[in-house]
C-alpha cells in the first residue's frame, strides 16, 4: 500500500484509519466463522462497500480535472470508470434522500445510479415537491427491491406522484424512445469464411418483441424423440438460432420486395449430378457463398429457392418449376392425414413442418399425397444427410 502523506482533513484521517483496521486482518483465516456470521459478515461488507462508495463520489465530485487524470493513472484505472464516480458523485449533490440512503449502508451503488438515472428522466417543469416524492418512494423501494426491479419502477414514477400528469407523460416519453430506437436501429452482419455468419442488431423494442414472439412460436413445440448418445439437450439460445434460421428459410418469397423485376429469392447454382445426389460438390449461392450439395437438396424440396441446375458445358438445364412444391390443397390435406412430423417419437405440429418428397423430385418423385409427408426442420435435414 503506498501510504498517504499525513492526512489532515478527517475524512483522509478516517481512510487512513480504515486501511489499517482492513491491514490487521489481511491474513486472517476465515475457515472458522459460523454460516451465520458469515452471511451477516458479507451483509455488513456490503453496506461497508457503499458507504465508501458515497464517500467516493463525494470527494471525486469536489476533484479538478487533474486530480481526476492523477487518480485513474494512480489506481490504474480507465477514465471512463473514473468520470462515472465523478458523475455520481455530482448527481449526489442534489439527491439528498438517496445519497442519506448509500451513506448509511441501506442502498448499493447499482441501485443509486437506477434511481438517479430515473429522477433524471423526470419531466423538468415537475413540481420540485412532487421529485422529492419521488425520490422518497424510490428509496424506499430500494430497501426491499434490486436494481432491475427499480428500474421498472423508475418507469412508472409518475403513477405515484402525478397520477393526472401520467398519461401524457408516458405518450411523451414513448414517442421519445420510439423515435431514439428508429435512429439507432442497425443491423451488421459478417460472414467469417468457414460457414459461419456473424451478426448482431439493434431494433426497436416492438420489432424485438415482434420477433421474440415468431422465435418461440417455432422453438416451443416439444420434442419427444429420444436424444442421441452423447448429445445433450439444446440450450435456449441454440434453439432460438435454429428458429431463426428456420424462420428465414420459411419466409414467403412471394412477399419480398422486388428488385429490378425480380423477387429477392436466392438462386442456388449447382450440376445436375450433384442435385441427385450422384456426386457431392458445392452449390454456390448467387451472393457469393457457397452450400453444401445435401443442404440444396433439402432447400428444394420446399423452400423458395430457385435451382440453377447446369449440365455438363454449363448450360442451365432448370430454373425451378412450381410443380416441384405441393399445393395449398395438398398440404392441408397431407397436414389433416399425418398430424405431426412423421419420425416416431417427434410431436412438431403441422404448420412448422416441412412437406418432404419420399421419393426426391430431383430424381423424378411425384408431387402428390401419397408420396408426401411432414417432416420437422431437425428431421428433414437429417433425411437428406443421410441421402
Amino acid at each position: 500500500m503506498t501510504a498517504m502523506a499525513t492526512p489532515r482533513h478527517r475524512v483522509s484521517v478516517a481512510v487512513a484509519h480504515a486501511h489499517t483496521e482492513i491491514d490487521a486482518v489481511a491474513d486472517a483465516s476465515v475457515w472458522s466463522m459460523e454460516p451465520a456470521e458469515t452471511t451477516a459478515t458479507l451483509v455488513e461488507i456490503s453496506k461497508l462497500k457503499a458507504k465508501v462508495a458515497e464517500l467516493e463520489a463525494r470527494v471525486a465530485e469536489h476533484a479538478d480535472d487533474e486530480t481526476v487524470d492523477a487518480w485513474a493513472h494512480r489506481t490504474r484505472q480507465t477514465k471512463p470508470a473514473v468520470l462515472g464516480r465523478v458523475r455520481l458523485g455530482q448527481a449526489l449533490v442534489t439527491r439528498g434522500h438517496v445519497r442519506d440512503a448509500l451513506a448509511a449502508g441501506d442502498l448499493v451503488v447499482e441501485q443509486a445510479r437506477v434511481i438517479v438515472t430515473a429522477l433524471d428522466r423526470l419531466p423538468g417543469d415537475l413540481d420540485t415537491t412532487l421529485v422529492g416524492r419521488a425520490e422518497r418512494h424510490l428509496v424506499a423501494a430500494g430497501r426491499e427491491h434490486t436494481a432491475p426491479t427499480l428500474r421498472v419502477l423508475g418507469k412508472r414514477l409518475m403513477d405515484v406522484v402525478a397520477p393526472d400528469l401520467a398519461d401524457a407523460y408516458e405518450a411523451r416519453q414513448l414517442a421519445r424512445e420510439e423515435r431514439d430506437a428508429l435512429l439507432a436501429t442497425k443491423l451488421v452482419m459478417v460472414d467469417d469464411g468457414h460457414g459461419k455468419c456473424h451478426g448482431r442488431f439493434t431494433v426497436p423494442s416492438f420489432h424485438g418483441a415482434a420477433l421474440k414472439k415468431m422465435l418461440l412460436a417455432i422453438a416451443a413445440p416439444k420434442r419427444l424423440e429420444p436424444q442421441e448418445p452423447g448429445v445433450p439437450l439444446r440450450p435456449g439460445p441454440e434453439r432460438r438460432g435454429r428458429a431463426f434460421c428456420e424462420l428465414i428459410e420459411r419466409y414467403p418469397a412471394h412477399q419480398l420486395p422486388q428488385t429490378g423485376g425480380v423477387s429477392a429469392t436466392i438462386v442456388v447454382t449447382m450440376t445436375l449430378e450433384a442435385l441427385e445426389g450422384r456426386i457431392e460438390h458445392a452449390a454456390l449461392l448467387d451472393t457469393g457463398e457457397r452450400i453444401t450439395a445435401a443442404t440444396a437438396r433439402r432447400l428444394a424440396c420446399e423452400a423458395g429457392i430457385i435451382p440453377a441446375v447446369l449440365g455438363g458445358n454449363s448450360e442451365v438445364l432448370d430454373l425451378g418449376r412450381t410443380r416441384r412444391f405441393h399445393t395449398r390443397a395438398q398440404r392441408t390435406a397431407i397436414a389433416i392425414r399425418d398430424q405431426h412430423c412423421t419420425e416416431p417419437g417427434c410431436d412438431w405440429p403441422p404448420a412448422m413442418c416441412h412437406v418432404h418428397h419420399d421419393i426426391p423430385w430431383s430424381r423424378g418423385g411425384p408431387t402428390d399425397l401419397d408420396h408426401g409427408r411432414l417432416l420437422c426442420p431437425r428431421h428433414h435435414t437429417r433425411f437428406h444427410r443421410r441421402t
